[in-house]
């Protein structure tokens, strides 16, 4: 892409994806992923990003339908008026609005996109990757029974996973972690409970030590980053931090109140992959271990964290796996567990390409935005 090339105009597509398998956390069931694609269209090509905000508030305070609004009538029209379509000026662009970090990382991420395509630089040459492949990483569910649970993560481990973690919540923790110990032994064991305990859980928690896991991930509320750093003195089991992490200063500072020893690194909730970038940053300066989290994403976003979780500071397996964890049938080409791994693209740009039809298949809603103009359909 040529320096000064303008945006001629973004496509705005929420498209559905059913789950092979329902998806039960702590914040509920899911059956289905609503996704929002960008798709940057300059005189030198276009370029793809992936808002992963979920279809409610859940997770965090921004999801698909006032994504969908926020794009629209703010961020998108402040981006077009950038007169370049420069990645790196998407996000400051946008800093005068508060929040909705995953709409902003989707438009820097189809930017940048754009960018390397027409460069012909991939995602992990221009974030820094320094491996080829990634070890593969798969998040289980909360099952309806134990012995479904052993099911599942067997098969994941025949599938060659290296590394497993379960989600936890009250009354779904001790037993379902000491039967995956017990059961599969020394693997890779991690869990996340996605905010669901209190500091007065900590003796409770505490008792999880004893399963020897790599981690316990944001165990209390995302804003109660102090009361991680209590929790952390009274378990020796290291705390990762998820959701309390959203910007590269959040992690600073949680690093310096000992709220952490482990980072989960995710490019949506930071606000795209250049702040996930500085996140990492920090954290290799600061010794503390990172790996990359995922949110159900499609090809397109599980490309992109393929090559973040290439990052030479990702010493840990994150959450990239294979295609057939959530989809049946992916927006694009498959991506493909080989020898506990998944490849880190190497074409330019996110280095895979939509499936045209199959995106037509699963679109809901599509808006063609210009400087002058908005279309629906």
């Amino acid at each position: 892409m040529a320096e000064g090339t303008r945006l001629e105009g973004i496509e705005v597509r929420r498209v559905r994806m059913p789950l092979v398998a329902p998806f039960r956390t702590s914040f509920g069931t899911q059956t289905a992923k609503d996704v929002i694609l960008l798709r940057a269209v300059t005189a030198d090509g276009e370029g793809w990003g992936e808002c992963v905000a979920g279809s409610d508030p859940l997770y965090a305070s921004e999801y698909v339908a006032v994504a969908m609004t926020t794009l629209r009538e703010y961020f998108i029209p402040a981006v077009l008026g950038l007169g370049v379509a420069d990645p790196a000026l998407v996000v400051p662009a946008l800093d005068r609005w508060k929040g909705y970090r995953m709409s902003k990382g989707a438009l820097e991420m189809a930017v940048l996109d754009a960018r390397l395509r027409a460069t012909g630089q991939s995602f992990g040459q221009a974030l820094g990757a320094v491996h080829d492949r990634v070890p593969a990483g798969v998040s289980v569910g909360i099952m309806d029974t134990l012995n479904e649970l052993v099911e599942t993560v067997g098969g994941y481990l025949d599938e060659g996973y290296q590394r497993i973690k379960l989600k936890i919540e009250p009354g779904w923790d001790l037993e379902p972690v000491r039967l995956i110990r017990e059961t599969f032994g020394p693997i890779q064991l991690q869990v996340d409970a996605n905010a669901a305990y209190t500091l007065g859980d900590a003796n409770h928690l505490r008792k999880l030590d004893a399963f020897d896991l790599l981690l316990i991930e944001q165990p209390l509320g995302d804003e109660n980053v102090l009361a991680h750093a209590k929790l952390a003195r009274r378990l020796d089991t290291p705390i990762c931090l998820d959701e309390s992490i959203t910007s590269a200063r959040a992690a600073a500072d949680a690093i310096k109140l000992g709220a952490c020893g482990i980072v989960n690194i995710k490019a949506g909730r930071v606000g795209g992959y250049l702040e996930a970038r500085r996140v990492h940053d920090v954290c290799v300066a600061n010794d503390i271990p990172v790996w990359c989290g995922g949110m159900v994403e499609t090809g397109l976003g599980r490309a992109a964290n393929a090559a973040l979780a290439a990052l030479p500071g990702m010493t840990l397996p994150g959450d990239v796996s294979a295609s057939t964890r959530f989809y049946a049938e992916d927006l694009t080409e498959p991506i493909e567990i080989e020898h506990g791994g998944i490849a880190v693209p190497t074409g330019p740009g996110l280095g895979v390409e939509p499936d045209l039809d199959r995106l037509e298949a699963v679109t809901v809603h599509t808006e063609w935005i210009t400087a002058n103009r908005s279309l629906a359909s």
